[in-house]
């Protein structure tokens, strides 16, 4: 997803949850953060890199792809982007190595969506934020694995996109990092195939382009976890069921509703507004920003602010932990911790080794000092 949906469309989720317009700003705010704290950044304002929620394309050549390398990939992308849906899936006839790569594909509706949404209860806004990037991101992401493998992301080059007259037709890729995609002559820009199989370029949703981040594409595809069969993905159905689904868990998190539930959708909260969202999804363009924010507008009868990705950075420079960013940081801390933990636990390695310091006291990250203090102290 991009910032049409991580920033106004979540903004317009929370509103109708019940969030005030100012904390629907912090929370969306925060949603789209996500997609902005890298370690660059990180280091611009001299805080700590092990917040990173996500990597820039430069950080992401420049990182090696031996183990440990590997495995810090991975936390990042599998915690905040490509949440997996089961950890522990079966997959009959699979070696150790292929079944631990593909128990981290991406997918909406499983057990650490919940885990996430239910760590963000009672914790401030920023954490609420976070959630829901990762639970919107696990509807857009779906069949994708945050770990660059091969045998688990790459599809055929054969791609088909439905038309909104019921037509279809082939669509093309290039290789033109910056280059804007073609929506009138079908021509998207993508990852080139490369025969590594934990090559960057063999990262997420790379060799399908921007498609899953368009809520208008419909489109069928074959990729590899999948014994190459064609499946169908559509968006607008999909993100549809995601907006939904943020509603329900803002309701949950500001504590008027008692739980938050997987496979729930509050379609009843969007009655009044169908066909206006509707129409946004299925809208042809690469980035429904100005539909998402004039929404937003009416629904709230506030002026929406374009996001500013330093915003927050002389605050953060005053006030540290108690501030937006220090805050944002620690709840960023703690959803790669609980992520980290939960792969580590169903014995898969690939995100590294976690320390359940409950039971065996610290011993890690030495950053991570402040998010157990942190957790001691409010009794988290």
């Amino acid at each position: 997803m991009q910032l049409d949906f991580h920033y106004y469309a979540t903004y317009c989720a929370a509103y109708l949850a019940g969030y005030s317009h100012e904390e629907s700003l912090d929370l969306c705010y925060s949603a789209q953060f996500v997609d902005c704290c890298t370690r660059t950044f990180l280091k611009s304002i001299s805080a700590t890199v092990h917040a990173a929620t996500t990597q820039t394309q430069a950080e992401l050549l420049d990182t090696r792809t031996d183990l440990t390398g590997l495995q810090d990939i991975t936390r990042i992308w599998a915690s905040f982007h490509f949440l997996p849906k089961d950890l522990y899936a079966v997959t009959p006839r699979a070696t150790k190595t292929y079944r631990n790569k593909y128990r981290l594909i991406c997918g909406p509706n499983g057990n650490l969506v919940k885990d996430t949404v239910e760590l963000a209860k009672d914790k401030c806004i920023q954490h609420a934020g976070i959630a829901m990037h990762v639970l919107a991101d696990t509807w857009a992401h779906q069949r994708f694995a945050g770990t660059p493998t091969l045998v688990i992301n790459n599809t055929d080059s054969k791609f088909i996109e439905y038309l909104p007259d019921g037509t279809s037709r082939k669509i093309s890729f290039i290789h033109a990092p910056g280059a804007s995609d073609d929506l009138e002559k079908g021509i998207f820009n993508s990852t080139v195939f490369n025969t590594s199989e934990t090559s960057i370029l063999n990262l997420g949703h790379g060799h399908a382009g921007h498609l899953p981040d368009y809520s208008f594409m419909r489109y069928r595809y074959t990729p590899a976890w999948d014994c190459y069969r064609e499946c169908i993905k559509d968006n607008p159905s999909d993100y549809r069921k995601a907006f939904c689904q943020m509603i329900h868990a803002m309701k949950y998190l500001r504590g008027t509703e008692d739980a938050f539930n997987t496979d729930t959708y509050d379609f009843e909260a969007i009655k009044p507004y169908e066909e206006r969202i509707n129409a946004i999804l299925t809208k042809r363009q690469l980035d429904a920003s100005d539909d998402w924010k004039a929404f937003a507008e009416e629904l709230s009868g506030k002026e929406i602010p374009d996001f500013d990705t330093g915003l927050y950075v002389d605050e953060y420079g005053e006030k540290k932990e108690n501030s937006f960013l220090g805050r944002f940081i620690l709840a960023s801390l703690s959803q790669k911790s609980m992520v980290t933990n939960k792969i580590f636990t169903s014995k898969n390695l690939l995100a590294g080794f976690s320390i359940d310091y409950k039971r065996k006291g610290f011993a890690g990250i030495k950053d991570y000092i402040r998010l157990v203090s942190e957790s001691v102290r409010v009794g988290k």
